[in-house]
């Protein structure tokens, strides 16, 4: 369960930064999110999130 409430602490914070730079844009929407997992570090000991996706006007 540990690890569960990791990612998806993670998972919120990318899509907030995600969000918080859109509308820094000027965008009020995002289309094509795209969200990635991997690990890295020594023996795969990190977690690293990415998000993508386009910030629009609608």
């Amino acid at each position: 369960k540990g690890y569960e409430r990791v990612l998806a602490q993670a998972r919120a914070d990318a899509l907030k930064n995600l969000e918080a730079e859109a509308r820094a844009l000027g965008a009020n929407a995002i289309v094509g999110v795209d969200l990635d997992y991997n690990t890295v570090g020594p023996n795969g000991s990190m977690l690293m999130v990415s998000v993508n996706g386009s910030a629009v006007i609608l």
